[in-house]
This record gives structure tokens, sequence and C-alpha cells, in this order.
């Protein structure tokens, strides 16, 4: 297996716009009589990640669970989150699963309001966050990459090029200020050898990013330059990628959404570039005909957990931790610096026999499943 091949704490995003139902074979021990109907808030419609989570929910799941998905379009704002929220609840979804990240409190609320769960499927609430909402009776928990986690996904990508001999990279911050971009990008400065505003520890690099919410390049100290820093597709003209492609750095290391946005101009100039996104076609081609050198990525299925949750939410059967808590339970990134080790990923995690398949799902779907029978099958994939 490659040396860089990792498995590290973790998980992210689905969506588009529509309608999936598509009746299946049943839940084992599931009693609602009427097919459950769960509704998806998505921020990103356009990654491969987010278009491999929907296929899993609606191609996979609605094809073996008796289950009605709803999907929003790109939600920008917060208070489109809150009327897509009202808007599924007054069509009678029980459930609402997050993969948009604009005000997660307000989502929260929200649900709890109009008593339908909610569970959280790409990113997760901080520690502060997490201890106001963790006893809250419709919130049905969060299965996914921990902030930590994200801040070490940053920093084993940036270690990575820094062991490549870089001296000079363009930086791109995708979507900040999001949280876990937030945590990814900081990660990225300090293992290249970086300081940000003279700090190298976590909470203060990343509070200052917070604060200033961006990169500001003048900040960053250390042996490998900051070239050029983009954030956010929708805020990074052509000029603005042209110019950063101009300056000719060693690589071009991006938090998410490269892939999506950059591939074509990046291999076309040679530059070598990195992304955390997820293992899908277009990513592996990417990576064997492309300069795309380093993913970490998480796999389709990964979204299953999630799905038990608020599955067992809408039948009874509410799980809670040992402290009565909604469950926070992490994940993993895998990385892959080499086709090989991607090919290997993407055949565990085919469309018809994903990790988290109906046999798998069934162990922690039912009236007995705890915590502990969730956790412990997450923690081993």
């Amino acid at each position: 297996m490659n040396g860089r091949m990792k498995k590290m704490v973790s998980v992210m995003a689905a969506g588009a716009v529509a309608v999936s139902a598509f009746a299946g074979s049943g839940v084992k021990d599931i009693k609602a009589a009427d097919k459950a109907k769960i509704g998806i808030l998505v921020a990103d419609v356009s990654s491969e990640e987010a278009q491999g989570f929907r296929s899993y929910y609606e191609n996979y799941i609605a094809g073996n669970y008796d289950v009605e998905f709803s999907y929003t379009d790109a939600l920008e704002s917060a208070e489109d989150e809150k009327t897509a929220i009202e808007k599924f609840a007054s069509q009678g979804c029980q459930a609402i699963i997050s993969l948009s990240s604009s005000d997660r409190a307000q989502q929260i609320e929200t649900c709890e309001k109009y008593g339908v769960y909610y569970a959280i499927a790409s990113g997760v609430l901080d520690d502060q966050q997490y201890e106001t909402y963790k006893n809250y009776e419709y919130f049905a928990g969060q299965v996914g990459p921990s902030n930590a986690t994200e801040f070490e996904a940053g920093k084993e990508m940036g270690s990575y090029y820094k062991e490549q001999g870089v001296s000079k990279v363009a930086l791109y911050g995708a979507f900040i200020p999001n949280p876990m971009h937030v945590y990814r990008v900081a990660g990225v400065l300090a293992g290249l050898g970086c300081t940000y505003a003279g700090a190298d520890d976590m909470d203060t690099m990343t509070g200052q990013i917070f604060q200033d919410q961006s990169v500001d390049i003048s900040k960053v100290e250390g042996d490998v330059e900051i070239a050029a820093y983009l954030q956010g597709y929708g805020d990074t003209t052509t000029d603005e990628l042209n110019a950063a492609i101009q300056k000719a750095p060693d690589a071009f290391i991006s938090v998410g959404m490269a892939t999506t946005f950059f591939a074509q101009s990046l291999n076309e100039a040679g530059i070598s570039f990195s992304d955390i996104d997820s293992f899908t076609e277009t990513n592996e081609k990417a990576m064997k005909d492309g300069k795309l050198t380093y993913l970490a990525g998480k796999y389709s299925s990964s979204i299953g957990p999630v799905f038990a949750l608020v599955m067992n939410a809408i039948n009874g059967n509410v799980i809670r931790d040992e402290d009565g808590n909604a469950p926070s339970i992490s994940q993993g990134y895998l990385v892959a610096t080499d086709v090989d080790t991607f090919d290997q990923y993407t055949v565990a995690d085919s469309g018809d026999a994903p990790i988290y398949d109906k046999e798998t799902l069934d162990s922690i779907i039912g009236d007995d499943v705890t915590f502990d029978d969730v956790k412990t099958l997450v923690e081993s994939k």
C-alpha cells in the first residue's frame, strides 16, 4: 500500500435540485407504515463529491429503503436554509440532513420549532455550538470530520508538498469563512512550516483567519512562499487565476473544489495541484492524465451512517450517547497520491456495492440499536 495512503479522523456535501422517490425492499425493524421523507440542505451542487453523495442517496439508499429524498437548490445564505427547512416541514418531511453550513445554529433551532429531526453530514458544529445543542430533542447527531481533523487534513497536505521540496505555492481557500475550509487552510500553512500572524497553533491561526475573513498573505511567514491566495470561486476571477499561474508556483494547493473549477487551467499550465474532495471518475482522470498529485477524499457512501441516525429517530429510536447527548462521531479521509491507490478506493465503494451497503446499514437501523453500535461501525470503516 502506498506510503501516503492514510485514514485520518474525519467526513462532507451532496446535492442539486429536485425530488427523488424510489421505493425499495424496506428497512429492518422499521415501524413506520408510510414512506420516510427526508429533506437535504445543499450548499454546493456542482462538485464531484456533491454529485457522488446525491447518487448514493437517490440511486442506492432510495432503492433499498422505503424513503423519499427531497433536495434544495444551492443555498447561499442562512435565510435560504431557514426557508428550505420551513418548506420541507410543510411538505411533511420528518427529518433534515444538512450539507449546508451558513448558520447551523439557526438550522437546529428551526427544526426544533417544527418538530423535524436534524442531522449533519458535512462538517460539524464547533465545540461551543455542540455543547449548546447536544441535548435538543430533535437533534439526531453529526457524523463527520471534527474541526481538528480538518486542520490535520490540511496539515498532511501541506507537509506532503513541503517534503516534495516546493519553495513557492499558490493557495486556494475555497469558501472561507466556512469553518471546515478555515481549519483546512490553516493546516496547510502549518504543514508548509509557515506561521500566520506569528502563530503556528490551530486555535490562534484559525481565530485570526476568521477575524480576517480571508488569508492575508502579508501575515504568512516561513520558508515556503505563498505567491498567491485565491478565495472562493464566486470571489475568484479568471484574471486572478491567470495572475496566480503567471507567478509559476511549484504547486497549487487547494482545500476544496480545485478539480471542479481549475483543473483544466492548471493541467494546461503544467502546475501540480491538490484537492480535498472525493474519489470520483473525474478526479481519477485528473490524477491519471492531469496534474492532480494529492487527493484527500471521502467515499460517496460515507454519508450512510447519518441516514441511519435519522431513520432510527423517525421510527422512535433516537440514538443518544452514554451521557444522553446527540451522537458526534468521527470518520476518516483517505489520501491518494497515485492513481493505483486512487483506484483501490473507488473499487471499494462502487455504486452498486458501496462500503455502507444495505447489509451494513441494517446492523445500525432498528429498535435495539445503541450509540455504541453506530460508533463502533463508523470507526471501523
